[in-house]
């Protein structure tokens, strides 16, 4: 849907979350990720939202699950919330420029911790939380830029570390 102020640029994947609660989820996604909205409207069978938002540098889309359509195979069908499947199907990455601040920040407006930052094997500074919706976020800085042999390397010395600390 291409709605001005809205309209992705060719080749962009813009993702399309949906959530039980578009007016919780525009209200969390506004205070964690400073989030805008750039478009709202009912959904076509007047029991949801359809909500066009700005996130950092990218365009995200919310709409609210319709459990009716599920059990009268109509359009959107497919579409599940995490809190429906009990989990998530993806994550969603966002380069940020502190990662330790982005995570105490989404934190502080209502996320989950679920990977307090860390430094990684591949060179970045990493985090991952669960928004209240069920949608898993993964916020990075990249602390170094290392080649492929690189990364192997740590990752067989990070390995080997683990294997040497049993949980």
């Amino acid at each position: 849907m291409a709605v001005k102020g809205s309209v992705p640029t060719p080749g962009v994947i813009v993702p399309h979350l949906v959530v039980r609660d578009a007016v919780e989820a525009v209200a969390f996604y506004t205070k964690a990720f400073s989030a805008t909205v750039l478009y709202r409207s009912p959904s076509p069978s007047g029991a949801g939202e359809h909500i066009h938002m700005k996130m950092w540098s990218s365009l995200v889309q919310i709409s609210t699950e319709e459990p009716a359509q599920q059990r009268e195979r109509i359009e959107g069908a497919l579409l599940a919330s995490p809190e429906t499947l009990a989990g998530s199907t993806c994550v969603f990455q966002i380069g940020v420029p502190d990662v330790d601040a982005a995570f105490r920040h989404a934190v502080d407006n209502g996320a989950t911790p679920a990977l307090p930052p860390t430094d990684m094997f591949w060179g970045d500074r990493y985090s991952w939380i669960r928004d209240p919706f069920g949608h898993v976020w993964a916020l990075a800085t990249v602390q170094e830029v290392l080649i492929p042999e690189e990364v192997e390397d740590r990752m067989r010395e990070f390995v080997a570390q683990m294997k040497g600390h049993p949980r």
